[in-house]
């Protein structure tokens, strides 16, 4: 039995959630605090398995109760956040610091879409549970530039890139990793869609590498990375000797818009061989059958490493369909995603 504790100033909030996770069969809520200093007793007290976290709150708000919650008693924590983009700045920031995940609250009047989303919830909450959070980069360090500034890359390389459950600062660590002149990059993270611009805008900062939010049919050019909207899956097309983004409000694949796999399956047929897929960390197997056909289209795979993962699902699943060339701690995939594109340059030349 996975146990919880529910933090929220909203009695609605504390009660709909204690509902939702309830009835998840393996899921129990033990606990549910309004505030800050009842949340620190009842940790001591009742010791759960994962917290959900409101980040507003009265007194001592979310953030800086994950904060001291991260340095004394460590555990998984999944924030909620309102729904927006002053949430979704300090959603990031709430990832930074350690949490696990986000759930948004919806926006406008219906609490509707979270009670279908319910399933959805409870195996979030499983995987947070589950999460390895001991030995997490902590926030505000910088990345060791382990890459040269001066390879440069044969044209009509493209890196895909693919992560879930812990993959705001995966990302960032490969991303912050690259050289400017790196080839183009398509990149989709499962998030809300009022998170995406946040996230890009924020790796963007960060970055030697341009990040960018994706917009429908662009040229996807080098040095730039394109994340997928959390509205619409991305997609990858080539015409006339040149990459396009293309995006997509079609159905959900494996539970995800955007998905991994949609991404993944469009470069193996665009790019082939020229193309390289990385599947970072998170829950479930989206990815994974995308990956496959990468692998099978030429392109070299890679998965991070159980140790490094926040959660060991997609990459787990990729390596046991048999789509991954080469497994590797985290620190490491950016660098040898710049000897592969480095070596397959020599051999072209």
């Amino acid at each position: 039995m996975i146990r919880v504790l529910v933090v929220d100033d909203s009695a609605l909030w504390r009660l709909l959630l204690t509902e939702l996770i309830n009835a998840g069969g393996d899921l129990k809520v033990i606990g549910a605090a309004p505030d800050a200093q009842t949340a620190r007793e009842m940790l001591r007290a009742l010791n759960p398995d994962v917290m959900t976290l409101d980040i507003e709150m009265p007194g001592m708000d979310g953030l800086s109760f994950l904060g001291e919650t991260m340095r004394s008693r460590p555990l998984p924590v999944m924030m909620v956040s309102a729904y927006g983009a002053p949430g979704s700045e300090k959603a990031l920031r709430a990832l930074e610091l350690g949490a696990v995940d986000v759930l948004e609250k919806p926006g406008g009047k219906s609490l509707e879409a979270l009670r279908r989303g319910a399933e959805d919830i409870r195996d979030r909450l499983r995987a947070a549970a589950g999460a390895r959070i001991a030995g997490r980069r902590q926030a505000g360090a910088p990345a060791t530039a382990v890459v040269p500034a001066g390879v440069h890359f044969a044209p009509g390389r493209l890196v895909a890139i693919g992560a879930s459950t812990g993959g705001t600062e995966a990302i960032k660590e490969v991303l912050t990793r690259f050289p400017e002149k790196m080839p183009g990059m398509v990149i989709v993270q499962h998030m809300p869609e009022s998170f995406t611009a946040s996230f890009a805008k924020r790796l963007d900062s960060l970055c030697r590498v341009r990040v960018k939010e994706a917009a429908h049919n662009e040229r996807i050019l080098p040095g730039t990375a394109y994340l997928a909207p959390g509205h619409s899956h991305l997609l990858v097309r080539r015409i006339g000797g040149h990459y396009f983004t293309e995006l997509s409000r079609g159905e959900p694949v494996n539970r995800h818009r955007p998905s991994v796999d949609v991404l993944f399956h469009s470069v193996a047929e665009a790019a082939g061989g020229q193309a390289i897929g990385v599947i970072l960390t998170g829950m479930g197997k989206d990815g994974a059958p995308g990956m496959l056909a990468m692998h099978r289209a030429g392109a070299w795979t890679l998965a991070q490493d159980q140790a490094s993962c926040v959660v060991y699902g997609m990459p787990r699943e990729a390596v046991a369909l048999g789509a991954v060339d080469e497994t590797l701690p985290l620190e490491q995939i950016a660098a040898r995603v710049v000897s592969r594109l480095a070596t397959a340059e020599r051999a072209c030349g």
